[in-house]
């Protein structure tokens, strides 16, 4: 009977296996959330920041914007906004939509408080932080 493969056996084969990959997921699952605190930022929300993030949702902008990937492709992404030009930019920007200008996509004027400005910022700030582990790559060379 060598060479044989059982009822017995394949059922073996594959409550064992079935045991040996529901603990690597639960070893994974744990490995992963220990190193979440590390990366996700979490220790810079504010209030502000939780502010901002409400100003983000209630107007919608992954409607347009990508955020770190998720969301829309009409406008630009946002998740490293904040290093690449500023909060005092990004705050004229939203002040100035839409521009009117012939041709170009427009953004439009959410009449935001300085407060809201303020708080959006802070948000963008905070996700520009993130250690993303460096995803998405960049495949250009």
């Amino acid at each position: 009977m060598s060479g044989t493969f059982t009822k017995a056996m394949a059922r073996n084969v594959f409550y064992g296996g079935t045991v040996f990959f529901f603990l690597l997921f639960i070893a994974l699952t744990f490995d992963t959330m220990q190193g979440l605190p590390k990366s996700d930022n979490r220790a810079a929300i504010t209030p502000a920041v939780a502010a901002g993030k409400h100003v983000w949702e209630t107007r919608n902008c992954l409607g347009c914007h990508t955020l770190l990937g998720e969301g829309a492709y009409y406008a630009p992404e946002l998740g490293n906004v904040y290093k690449r030009r500023g909060p005092e930019f990004i705050k004229a920007w939203i002040q100035s939509m839409p521009s009117n200008t012939p041709g170009r996509r427009q953004m439009p004027q959410f009449n935001l408080t300085d407060k809201e400005l303020d708080d959006l910022v802070e948000f963008l700030k905070y996700t520009s932080e993130i250690n993303t582990q460096n995803w998405p790559p960049n495949i250009e060379g």
